[in-house]
């Protein structure tokens, strides 16, 4: 059973920095795409960042130049450096896997983690 653990969340000022880590354990399953998103209250969950096994990353526009994903998704690791945030990024962040098994494809979720910007 994968499991997928988050940590960085917290309470920072308007302008200040974050950074959200995440580590899978549990099954050798491999992903196909690990990735951020986030959940403010009374808004539906949203993708905030992905990231390939080949590297290759993405970021939400509204988050362009702010947020940096990083990680080795085949080493099920990843984090989420977020500079500049903003009261509007306030939520509940989640890491995100999609494991491979073969003729299917599964969605892995952490608890999430509570960031909250203060203005």
């Amino acid at each position: 059973q994968v499991q997928l653990v988050e940590s960085g969340g917290g309470l920072v000022q308007t302008g200040g920095s974050l950074r959200l880590s995440c580590a899978a354990s549990g099954s050798s399953v491999p992903f196909t795409v690990m990735g951020w998103y986030r959940q403010a209250p009374g808004k539906q969950r949203e993708v905030v960042a992905s990231i390939s096994p080949s590297g290759r990353s993405s970021v939400i526009d509204s988050v362009k130049g702010r947020f940096t994903i990083a990680g080795n998704v085949r080493q099920k690791t990843m984090d989420l450096q977020m500079n500049g945030l903003k009261p509007e990024d306030t939520a509940v962040y989640y890491c995100h896997a999609r494991g491979d098994h073969d003729v299917t494809f599964v969605d892995y979720w952490g608890q999430g983690t509570q960031v909250t910007v203060s203005s």
